[in-house]
Formats: C-alpha cells, sequence, structure tokens
C-alpha cells in the first residue's frame, strides 16, 4: 500500500521516495521526513532542546523543550506560538486570531480526492491512493481536512486543505496555503522561475538565507513575474544527482510561495493563495477548498524532477482528446497581418500555408466588433462584417476545402469602454466606486464571478462555437488585474473577489471544454503570463511567450521545461527581422527551436522566397514525423543557456531506440576546439547510428564522452542530430 498508519506514523510511499508524518502525545502533526526511502521512522533525527523565547503550549506543563515554536509542524498556524510562517490563519468573532490544529481522525481510500470548484491530479482507484487527516481547532471549531494523494509509480504527491466552520460563530480565513513542507535544516538552495512580458520563466537558483525569502503575484493571475511553481535542492545538486523537491500550484489566480530559514537552521516552504488580496469569511457550516499543489522528490537530480513533472501534467492534469494525441501544425496570422487585414488576405495565408502542408488556419485578433486597435470591440463577440464579407462562415468554408482546419482568438474575460457591451452593461466591468479604473491596454476587466457574465459569454462563444466549423480556440487574457470590488459582496466580503474571479474562470472554462471536446483550446496571457497546471487543466497547451524571437525563446523554454511538458508549449516560427528584439536568425535556427513544442507559424508565407517556402514544407513534414517522439519522449537539458553558450536538449523515446538532439550554437568562436555535447538516458551497451551514418558509438560513450558537435560559422546557429539504435 502506498499509504499506511503504523505506531503514530503516516506513511506516504512512492516508487522511490518516502513522505513520513508523526502524531504526538498532544494531538501535534508533525513532519518527519520527505525524501529516499528508508524503511524506517526518521523519528529519530528529532531532538530539539530548550531554545529561550520559544514558548510551550500550555498542556506541556513543565516540559520546557516542546514548543510550536521549534517543531516541524506539518501544517503550521498563526497564534499558537509558533512564530515562523504560518500556512493558515483566521480572524475569529471576538477579533482574536488564534488557531492550533489537533488530530481528530483520518481516513484512507482507494482513487485520488477531487476539490469542488477547482482543477486538481486526477487518477483511479488502481493509479492513486488518498489520506485525508482531520485537524480541529478545538477553541473555534475550526476544522482542517488535509488531503495527501499518493500516485505511487509517477513518484508524485499531492497536497491540498479544506476548512470546515464547525463551530457556533462565524470566522474569516485570512490565509489559507495549501501546502507546509518541513526540511531537516536550511542547507538548501532554490531555484524560481522569474520574468517579464516577453521573457517569462527566467530561472534563477539562490542559497536559503536565514529569514524570509518569497515568490509571489498579486496580478489577479499567476503572472509573467514569477511562476507558480519552485524547486528546494541540495547545493550540489545538478541535472543528474543529488536530492531536489518541486511545489506546482495548480491555480492561475494570485499566489505566494514563502521559504523561511529559523532560528535552528530548519527550512519551512508553504505555498498557496496570496493573503494581501483575500480573506474568505465562513459561517456555521460552510466550507472553503484551497487549490491543489502537486509535489514531486528526485534523488537523481533536476533533470529526473522534471521527468516526474512531465509525467504527471501530461497524464494526470491534461484532459481531453488532445491529451496525449498528435497536435495539428497552425499558421497564425497575428504577427503577419496585425489589425489589418480581411477575407481575401486571411484565404491567401491559409492557401499558401496548405500547399506547404500547414493544418490549421488561426484568425487572431480584430475579426469582431469594431476592433481595428486595442481601444474598442472587446467584449462584442459578433463578426465584423466589414473585414469579413458575409460572416465567418463563408471563410471557414474556403479554408476547410484547401483541406485546412480553422482556429479562431477570443479574448472573453476583457471589455473595451468603447464597445456595445460596455455601454450596456457598465457594471460588469470591475472598477471601485469613486475611483477612475486602471487601463491596461485600453481595457478592462470583466467580473467573471457573476454569474449572468460567465452567461453572457459562455452563450457568445457557444454560438460562434456551433454556427462555425471553428476546431481551435486560442484564449488570451492582456492585462494584470486591480479595481477589485463587486456591489454585490458587503465590505467584509470584498477580498474574497479575486478567489471568486478564479473560480468563475474555472467553471466557464468547464463549461466550454466539456461540450465542445473537440476543439482545441490553448491558454494565452500576453504569451507565457499565466502559465500554469491550473489552466492546463482546461487547455493542454499554452502560447509560451510573446517573444518569438529564437535565440530568447531557447532561455523562456528552458525555465518551461523544470516543470511542464514540451506538448504544452506553443512555439511558432515567426518572421525575421523579428517584431520584438529586430533579431536576424536563420529559418533553420527558428524552425529547430519551435520544434521544442507545439509547432507553428507566426507570418505571412506569402512573402518567403521560393528556397524558404521549400524549407517551411520540410520542417512541416519532419516536425509531423518526429512528434510522437518529440511528446511521447523523455525530455533532457543537456546544456546550461547561460553558462554554456549554447541550448541543447534531447528527446528519447522510451525503449531507448530513437534520440533526437536539438540546440542552438550562440556564437561561433575562432581557433577553439569544438563542442562537446554528453547525451542521457541511452542504452549504455547499445550501439547507436548517429544521422544515418556506417559509424557507431555506444550509449556509454555517447553519455560519457559526448558528441563532437559541426563547426558553426556566424550567431545563434542550429544543429540537429538524429540517432538509432542498432
Amino acid at each position: 500500500m502506498a499509504i499506511r498508519f503504523e505506531g503514530n506514523i503516516f506513511h506516504l510511499t512512492t516508487d522511490h521516495t518516502l513522505y513520513q508524518m508523526g502524531l504526538d502525545a498532544f494531538g501535534v502533526l508533525y513532519h518527519l521526513w520527505y525524501g529516499e526511502k528508508t524503511e524506517c521512522s526518521m523519528c529519530y533525527l528529532y531532538h530539539y532542546p530548550d531554545v529561550g523565547f520559544s514558548g510551550n503550549p500550555y498542556e506541556a506543563g513543565k516540559l520546557r523543550t516542546y514548543s510550536m515554536d521549534t517543531l516541524p509542524l506539518e501544517y503550521a498556524t498563526l497564534g499558537n506560538g509558533d512564530y515562523r510562517i504560518p500556512a493558515a490563519a483566521a480572524v475569529h468573532a471576538d477579533g482574536s486570531c488564534a488557531l492550533d490544529f489537533r488530530y481528530e481522525s483520518h481516513k484512507i481510500y482507494n482513487g485520488k480526492y477531487g476539490i469542488e470548484g477547482l482543477p486538481a491530479v486526477y487518477a483511479d482507484a488502481s493509479q492513486a491512493q488518498t489520506l485525508e487527516i482531520r485537524l480541529r481547532d478545538a477553541a473555534s471549531g475550526l476544522v482542517a481536512v488535509l488531503f495527501y494523494g499518493v500516485l505511487e509509480e509517477m513518484d508524485v504527491i499531492t497536497r491540498s486543505v479544506v476548512f470546515e466552520n464547525d463551530g457556533e460563530e462565524d470566522l474569516t480565513l485570512t490565509k489559507a496555503h495549501s501546502v507546509c513542507l518541513q526540511l531537516l535544516d536550511g542547507a538548501w538552495d532554490w531555484i524560481h522561475f522569474h520574468g517579464r512580458h516577453t521573457m517569462e520563466r527566467q530561472m534563477e537558483r539562490t542559497s536559503l538565507f536565514h529569514g524570509i525569502q518569497q515568490i509571489g503575484s498579486t496580478r489577479g493571475t499567476s503572472s509573467h513575474q514569477q511562476n507558480p511553481s519552485l524547486i528546494l535542492c541540495e547545493q550540489g545538486c545538478t541535472e543528474t544527482s543529488g536530492l531536489c523537491i518541486g511545489a506546482a500550484l495548480m491555480y492561475s489566480g494570485s499566489f505566494q510561495a514563502q521559504i523561511e530559514v529559523d532560528q535552528l537552521g530548519q527550512a519551512r516552504m508553504v505555498m498557496g493563495i496570496h493573503p494581501e488580496q483575500f480573506s474568505w469569511k465562513l459561517k456555521k457550516g460552510e466550507r472553503f477548498s484551497a487549490p491543489e499543489v502537486i509535489l514531486s522528490c528526485s534523488t537523481q537530480g533536476l533533470g529526473k524532477l522534471s521527468q516526474q513533472f512531465h509525467a504527471v501534467i501530461r497524464n494526470h492534469v491534461c484532459r481531453g482528446n488532445y491529451k496525449l494525441s498528435s497536435r495539428p501544425v497552425l499558421i497564425n496570422n497575428w504577427e503577419a497581418t496585425y489589425f489589418d487585414f480581411n477575407e481575401e488576405k486571411i484565404y491567401s495565408i491559409a492557401k499558401q500555408a496548405s500547399e506547404l502542408g500547414i493544418d490549421l488556419m488561426v484568425l487572431d485578433d480584430g475579426w469582431f466588433g469594431k476592433r481595428d486597435g486595442d481601444c474598442s470591440g472587446l467584449g462584442d463577440w459578433t463578426v465584423n462584417e466589414q473585414k469579413l464579407k458575409g460572416g465567418l462562415a463563408p471563410l471557414v468554408e474556403k479554408i476547410n476545402a484547401l483541406g485546412m482546419r480553422f482556429g479562431l482568438w477570443f479574448e472573453p474575460e476583457m471589455v473595451s469602454e468603447d464597445s456595445d457591451l460596455y455601454r450596456e452593461h457598465p457594471d460588469w466591468a470591475l472598477r471601485i466606486p469613486g475611483r477612475k479604473p486602471v487601463r491596461s491596454r485600453y481595457q478592462l476587466v470583466l467580473d467573471l464571478s457573476r454569474e449572468e457574465v460567465r452567461d453572457y459569454l459562455y452563450e457568445s462563444m457557444r454560438k460562434l462555437l456551433r454556427e462555425n466549423h471553428i476546431e481551435y480556440v486560442k484564449w488570451d487574457m492582456n492585462r494584470s488585474i486591480c479595481d477589485w470590488y463587486n456591489p454585490a459582496l458587503p465590505p467584509e466580503r470584498q477580498a474574497e473577489l479575486p478567489h471568486r474571479y478564479i473560480l468563475g474562470l474555472y467553471e466557464l472554462l468547464e463549461r466550454l471544454t466539456t461540450e465542445f471536446p473537440d476543439v482545441l483550446f490553448e491558454g494565452c496571457s500576453g504569451g507565457g503570463g499565466r502559465f500554469d497546471a491550473g489552466m492546463l487543466y482546461y487547455c493542454p497547451q499554452i502560447w509560451c511567450s510573446d517573444d518569438t524571437d529564437a535565440h530568447e525563446r531557447t532561455f523562456i523554454q528552458y525555465g518551461t521545461s523544470f516543470f511542464y511538458p514540451v506538448s504544452t508549449v506553443g512555439s511558432h516560427v515567426s518572421a525575421v527581422p523579428n517584431h520584438q528584439t529586430g533579431r536576424v536568425t536563420a529559418l533553420e535556427t527558428r524552425g529547430t527551436v519551435a520544434m521544442a513544442g507545439s509547432f507553428g507559424y507566426e507570418l505571412d508565407l506569402n512573402l518567403l522566397r521560393d528556397e524558404e517556402k521549400e524549407t517551411v514544407a520540410e520542417q512541416v513534414k519532419r516536425y509531423r514525423k518526429l512528434q510522437p517522439l518529440i511528446y511521447d519522449g523523455s525530455y533532457f537539458r543537456l546544456s546550461n543557456p547561460y553558462r554554456d553558450g549554447m541550448a541543447a536538449w534531447s528527446f528519447v523515446s522510451e525503449d531507448q531506440s530513437r534520440v533526437l538532439v536539438q540546440g542552438v550554437i550562440y556564437r561561433a568562436e575562432a581557433n577553439v576546439l569544438q563542442k562537446r555535447l554528453r547525451l542521457r538516458g541511452l542504452d549504455p551497451q547499445a550501439g547507436y547510428r548517429v544521422n544515418g551514418s556506417k559509424q557507431s558509438y555506444t550509449g556509454s560513450a555517447l553519455m560519457a564522452g559526448g558528441l563532437l558537435l559541426p563547426k558553426v560559422a556566424g550567431d545563434d546557429v542550429a544543429f540537429e542530430l538524429y540517432l538509432e539504435r542498432l
């Protein structure tokens, strides 16, 4: 069994790891271990001195070595003598703020728990077990039910919390984090993924220091600036060796992750909804569910940890017909036309694309309402027939007649002040009475916490999807959110609005993806501003970044790869000079970088030279042939682009018989040795032939000594090697 309770110890075991908790004589649930399997209770490691100014629970009597301020608590709270970062806090009816959770009961059952109104990892009874531990604050009656989902073969443990007000009086949650994780000491590095619009998920690794370090977003979205994920790793941990623990929050709104190294050198990590824009009133009998955190642990380095997250996200987070299937190669008109298009221009791009073997034409922003620029039209989801004569249907039919599918861009969550929707329903937009709203991209945000807003968007999109043969939807969201206010909520509940917005977003996505299972939904938020496991539950791929420059994409896709599988990464070949950076890179380089994702194009193919069109046709054929290996193979990072002067990665088939190696060398150098690249994941005893040559090498040689890469001339030169086992 993956979960067992013996001698007051909870043992959660996966194929390679152990998670352990204990119950003490006072009913306190404390953390013992998360790491390599030991086949032993790890409580012998915990021995605490009498620490000055660390108080003791009243029932501990004269036992001065027992303190909430030093114990590795499994779920820490505010106000019980623990002065470190809490996972939960509440304000009671009398204004007090203390919580002191003690064990009440537990149950173990087969299958994976779900979360009401929120995305969560799913697994059946043969794939997972669930542990529920019920903790109670005796004074208030507040109950915290800790949920643990154990996917044994995946080396994954999920965490969530449900709060129940089992007392007589109302109370308000002011912090409700989903996970609290204790580490034996603070001699760890942590890795997080910062960025900005057009440069998301830049990997940064630093050592933990005494005190609190944190990441987060208060933007109403998971954000371009920080991704809701982090890694804790031994300071000597590499891609191939060492202990590391990853945490990814399945939530698309404002979030916080904090780590504190305490006075004794222990580390605590908490993660969940950001408390600066959150409170939740619980009346008697009411419940609140926190979003899920996916945890995984590797004793074989960062590469193995990433593969574990890739597997669980692809197989147990993504859903629908496109979860594991191949994806169409698409062409998007945005960087080709921006708002300046008509049906003839779109058809001409599609016609050229069909001749080059591309599967899907995506019509981006500007097809609806009065939409000739950023300042108007959002919210009016009716076809602009001045641009598209006769509406969408004739254009879709003509494109389908080319043998191509058709896709459409939406930005459902936004409204322009210059729109029929805003003129009719100005109260549907988020704004605070007596204050001018904050504009961003000249648009305001619709309040998705309101049922009538969701119903309007559902019916508008449903009508278009039913009346036209649309097989792909790009769901965009192009601003951070502020001006939080809903006139239907009383003053004391206004801080519930950011979370209610996310619940509304998920409900709307659930309705549409359920009704239209054959439509491929791609998430987007100005590119990668909402690239998280919560959105992947509804959209099996996300537009990785609005930065389509191949050089910069290698860094963006490198950071993305630590948690998210390649199949979820929307990645396109765009025009040069690049529209974001002005950089000119070869078409071959742009194609190689874009192939490490869900492949497509973002340019006017009619403007290419004949030899470039031939290259595009070959890229499409090659990607279609390689896509099963790219999606289903194990992904390996073979270089660090910040350090090695190149980006390199590989895909290895499950049976180790086929290997695709790709990369970009950033700068040619004179009078230097050829670069060597050590491969990973091969059969060490087998022989491999490279690019069909007669010469073969053993897997052990290719992993220990590496391959010589070709000499290059110029900057940002791509390479690709295909290996087959003899």
